[in-house]
Parts: C-alpha cells; structure tokens; sequence
C-alpha cells in the first residue's frame, strides 16, 4: 500500500498518486465513518473523503510547525504502516505507506524534486494543469523503476559508459554538428544535445553561452529519458516533448525554462536536445522570490520582531534582485506584470516596515493580505517566463529531422554501445588482483560519477541474491551517513561489507574533517544528489571555514566474500580506489580512508 497526496494551505488536494491498496483501504476507512455510501464502487477517491480523513493531521502538523518551528516528519502506525510529511513551498506532501521511514522520506524527496522540475515554486500547476500533474506521475513511475533496477540511479549519480577516445570524439562532433543545424532552423541558440544509451551517459555537447547542465539536471534527463521510452516503447523517431524548469549548476536552483525533446534513434539509445528558452537573471531571482516570500509568510504568524526582521531583509533583497533583472530584460510581454508586481511590493515593503518599527498588529495583518496577491503575481510571472505549447510544437519537427542525420551517423556504432551499456566493464579483470572481490560502487561526488562493474541480476538466483544484498548494503550505508558514520565495515553470513566517504583538497592530498556530523546535524539532507546536493552539505559542516568548492568528496562501497578478513578488505579499498583512476584516465593518489 502506498500513496502519495499533496494538501495546499488551506488543506486542499492538490494532487494524489495511490495504488489499489490504499484506495480500497480508503474506502473502507471512510464508509466505516460514514463519509461515503459503503454501496459505492468508485475506485477513485473522492477528493473531499481525503479532505475529511487527512485534515486534522495536516493541521496539527502545521500549527507545530508554524507557531512552535518543531513540526513532525514521520509517524509510525500498527501493522507496519508509517506516515512521512515533507513541505515545499508551503505546500505539504504526505506519503503513507508499508516501507521503512529512510525509504518514505526518500520517495517524498524525489516527488518534490519533480514537482520542482516540471512547476518550479509554483506546485498548483498540478491542479490546474493536467498534462503537468499526468507527467509528474509518469516521472515518479520511472524513478521507482530506475532505482529499483538500476545501481547509479539508486546511488543518485551518473554512470558514464566507457568507451575508447575515438568513439567519444566522433560522437560529440555529430551532437555540436546537430546543434549548429537546429540552431539555424528555430528560434533558440542555448541548446544542449545528450546521448543516453540504456540510461548510462554517452555524450554532452551544450552550444556557446547555454547554462551549464548540473550532475542532477543529468540525471532527471535520465528518468525523463526512461520515461519516454515507456511511453512509447522505443518507436524510433518519435519525439516526446517537455516543458521543464532546470536547476542549473549554481548552488542555489535558477528554474530556468527549458523545452527537452527526446527521441528513440533506435532501441536503447535515446538522442535527448535540451532548449534553454527561459532568462538566467529572471529565473534565478524570482525563485529566490518565491523561496523567501514562504519563509515570510511562515514567522510572520509569530509576531515575532527579531524572527521577522532577517526574514523581511531577505525577501527585500531578493525583490530587489528581481526587479533589477525584470528592467534590464526587453520583453513587452511581462512588462505590464513586472510594473504591478513591483508597486505591490512597495506598498507591502512600506506596511511590513511600520510593524517593525511599531509592532502594530494592523500593519501585519495588512502586509498579510497583500502578500497573499503578491504571490499571486509572481505566479503570473513564472508562468509569462515558463515555457508555451507553441515552443514546444514549433521546435519539434525540425529537432526530428536534425535527430534522423544523428541517427544515420550513429548507425555503425550502435550495436557496440548498446552491448557495452549490457556490459559497461566486467569484475573479471580485477578478480587476480583482488581476490575475495564480489562487487564495488566509486563514486566520485564532485562530478557525480559512478563507477560500477556491470552485473547481470536477473540471469540466476545468485544474481538476484546479491542484487539485493547490493541494495540494501547501499541502504545501510545511507542510514549510517545520515548519523554521521563516514567509514562502515560489517558483515552478515555470506558477505564482508565497507562503505567509506573520504576528502581531499584540489591537489588529492586527503583531508580530515575538522568536525565530524552527527545525528543532530540538521543542516543535513537526506543523502543523495536529486532535492539537495548532501555531499556538498556535508563538506560544509565538516570543513565550516573552507570553501566547498575547494574540497572533492568520494564515496566506496565493496562486496567481498564472507571469508576475506577486514585487513584485506580495508587493504582492497585502497588499492582499488587508486586503480580505479587509472581506469578513468585519471592520476592516481594515495587515499586515507580511515
């Protein structure tokens, strides 16, 4: 049984995914207290019945977390069903489900990071627009498949498929060959062309000037990628086409607008153009807008001068940011809107002033209200910025055509790659050297990288045995990290297992922390890479006065057999990270894992 059900503020429904289970355990629930007729046989559930069941508990949630800043995120019931709350954008996402708490939390933290890619700040797109809310349950559909079938998805990175130097020139010439040709047949000169073959990673070619793509930007392009092939089961030459808001890669998320076409060039292999259409200036700040203007409206319930002054500066800023950006960009169509976003703002800034200056509840509760149309407006803004159907269709033919001489250049390659995404590279070379060795996962988490041998999990039973014990050797990895735990070593009756995380600076010298996370680290994400970057805010706290930027982070994970002692382990790993960068073509250094 699982579901996941999105409430806005008022506690309505704004969008809900659910299996048969919950629904007929819903429907049960609710003739049992009378909400609907037991002889109904309708499998949807009414909005209202789930208005009716969910609101006291939304409810409670929210005032703890409004009033006191200490709401709940999880709730465990009888018979092995948990409950887990997340909130974005004041928006609050509940999953319940028969899974273990890590595992809900993580399924609310991709939800919401595909919500943000497909309506950026603005989550009642999902409600209002059916194609959206239809393409957000397709995506999460491809997420669970991906990370239940596929090892650099379930880890969160990028696999890049391992080929010689001259097959990887010879690819990225025919993507900045197609590039330039789209580029003289519409009207869009930021375009980046991607190769995907059976999800692993081929090639990126971005034209001049386009935002550079971030590891997460990559990896949604992949479960969009795996989604469209599931939506049309690899007919060739059929364009899918979405309407995306991309990251980027800065540190805070731009949603920057972007029109991805993805087409099958033949089984496997999926040629994907990303179209950058949206402002970089705009976009950055009005999130930024958005983001702030929630977090007003959330201390503003306090009454609380010195929780609310840092929080108005802030907003202040970052409405200052957008409207400097909104003057510099030449667009007739959101002028008029710019204008009124703008003279409402000020009109708001003035009465949030008085408060802070007089502590008068009449100036609060009038900034209130108008900060309610102000969110309005900026809604109005990202959807005139967002991308329209007429970008979508009016490009797509011409990307077909331009996807036909890539598939025609790509011809003699392609059964090569497709066998070697089957069998990227094999442990077989590494079983002399490091005996005892079942399996490993490298991780590099500055540019996200995965390297992995390739395991075939549904040839045998044994296969499958050790796909699971992969997976949740990954999970329990994941859980420990989260406590703060940078190296593991255990074991259970078949297999030896170590997970290690490890620093180094810029010139691979190994770094120790200077403070070490601990349970209580809030700043902390789930770990992962989709929602948030977690290595990045684990470099931060445990290197406070350096910059992360400065700092690589690398993760091991290794599977040896139950009989190879912990020396040896620890030995292996040292060794194999060392000649895993010779593999990657890369200088090899001494690591410290311990």
């Amino acid at each position: 049984m699982k579901c996941l059900l999105v409430f806005d503020h008022l506690n309505d429904v704004v969008y809900t995914k659910y299996d048969e289970k919950f629904s007929q355990h819903i429907r049960d629930f609710a003739a049992q207290q009378g909400f609907v007729n037991p002889e109904n046989s309708d499998v949807v559930v009414d909005d209202n019945v789930l208005v009716q069941i969910f609101s006291p508990i939304i409810t409670s949630q929210r005032i703890m977390n409004c009033q006191f800043g200490n709401s709940y995120t999880s709730i465990q019931c009888e018979g092995g069903l948990n409950m887990c709350f997340d909130e974005y954008m004041g928006y609050l996402f509940v999953s319940v489900a028969q899974e273990d708490i890590h595992s809900i939390k993580k399924y609310i933290n991709i939800c919401i990071t595909v919500v943000r890619y497909l309506c950026g700040p603005d989550v009642c797109q999902l409600k209002v627009c059916e194609k959206r809310a239809a393409a957000a349950t397709r995506l999460i559909d491809s997420w669970v498949h991906l990370q239940n079938n596929d090892q650099a998805v379930f880890v969160e990175a990028v696999e890049q498929l391992i080929v010689n130097s001259d097959v990887s020139s010879v690819t990225l010439q025919i993507l900045r060959k197609s590039v330039d040709k789209l580029i003289s047949s519409i009207d869009c000169s930021k375009i980046h062309a991607m190769v995907l073959v059976n999800n692993k990673f081929l090639s990126l070619y971005s034209s001049q000037n386009a935002k550079e793509l971030s590891a997460p930007d990559i990896l949604f392009a992949t479960i969009v990628s795996q989604s469209s092939a599931t939506k049309f089961e690899q007919t060739t030459y059929k364009v899918d086409s979405l309407q995306v808001l991309l990251a980027g890669s800065d540190q805070n998320p731009c949603c920057l607008a972007h029109v991805v076409h993805v087409i099958p060039i033949c089984e496997g292999i999926n040629l994907l153009y990303l179209l950058e259409v949206g402002n970089l200036a705009i976009s950055s700040s009005l999130y930024e807008a958005f983001f702030h203007l929630h977090t007003m409206q959330l201390v503003q319930i306090q009454k609380d001068v010195d929780t609310l002054r840092p929080a108005f500066e802030n907003l202040d800023l970052a409405m200052k940011r957008l409207n400097d950006a909104l003057k510099k960009n030449k667009n007739n169509t959101i002028e008029y809107s710019a204008k009124q976003l703008i003279k409402k703002w000020d009109i708001i800034r003035k009465k949030y002033l008085d408060f802070l200056k007089t502590t008068s509840d009449e100036a609060l509760l009038r900034a209130e209200t108008l900060a309610l149309g102000l969110l309005e407006n900026l809604k109005q803004l990202l959807s005139l910025m967002a991308v329209d159907d007429k970008i979508l269709t009016s490009t797509r033919n011409q990307t077909a055509e331009v996807a036909k001489i890539v598939s025609e250049k790509l011809n003699s390659y392609n059964e090569f790659l497709k066998v070697k995404s089957i069998r990227n590279f094999t442990l077989g070379s590494y079983l002399e050297e490091f005996p005892g060795l079942v399996h490993f996962l490298y991780v590099d988490r500055v540019s996200h990288r995965v390297t992995a041998p390739t395991l075939d999990f549904s040839a045998d039973e044994t296969n499958r045995l050790t796909k699971n014990k992969i997976w949740a050797m990954i999970k329990f990895s994941r859980n420990h990290l989260q406590e703060g735990n940078l190296s593991l070593m255990w074991k259970d009756t078949i297999f030896n297992y170590a997970y290690f995380v490890w620093f180094e600076d810029t010139s691979g010298t190994p770094m120790k922390p200077l403070v070490y996370p601990t349970n209580s680290s809030k700043a902390l994400p789930l770990p992962g890479l989709l929602g948030s970057d977690f290595y990045r805010k684990l470099k931060e706290v445990c290197f406070p006065k350096m910059s992360s930027a400065k700092i690589r982070c690398y993760e091991l994970f290794c599977v040896h057999l139950g009989l190879v002692t912990a020396s040896c382990v620890l030995e292996h790993t040292r060794r194999l990270a060392a000649t895993i960068w010779e593999l990657r073509g890369l200088k090899a250094h001494p690591i410290d894992l311990l």
